[in-house]
């Protein structure tokens, strides 16, 4: 893999689907060793004022706390600095840069119960793990 690959994980409010993007995300990179080639950046358009309750409740169901987390915004000059960035659903992103940009259509967790967010959840890392495998794969 080229060093410094850089990714971003991005929704509006940054309290839900990218929050537990990254936070798979930050888990694929160490499990496959590649803290010193992957750059993670997370944030919102408009990041909301914390994580969403039942966002922290389902990660900590995986041993992950996202409680001490909060939403940052992400500028155009960060996204364009990125060689993939990937969209939870809500993408209207216009990037001039030569940035691979895709959009993974999540639901929005707010406001769901548990269990639909587990699922929700289920899909955040199927699509986390491929960004991965395809990382390694274009770098073999």
């Amino acid at each position: 893999m080229v060093p410094d690959t850089q990714i971003a994980l991005v929704c509006v409010q940054n309290a839900g689907r990218s929050q537990m993007a990254t936070a798979y995300a930050e888990r694929e990179r160490t499990e496959r060793g590649l803290e010193n080639q992957v750059k993670i950046i997370s944030g919102g358009t408009h990041p909301a004022d914390s994580v969403h309750d039942v966002v922290i409740e389902a990660m900590a169901d995986e041993d992950i706390d996202l409680s001490d987390r909060t939403p940052q915004a992400v500028s155009k000059a960060e996204l364009e600095s990125c060689d993939y960035v990937a969209t939870m659903g809500c993408s209207t992103l216009d990037l001039e840069a030569d940035t691979d940009v895709r959009d993974w259509d999540l639901p929005d967790p707010h406001g769901e119960d548990l269990e639909t967010v587990h699922e929700i959840r289920e899909t955040v890392r199927e699509h986390v793990a491929d960004l991965f495998d395809e990382l390694e794969t274009e770098s073999a």
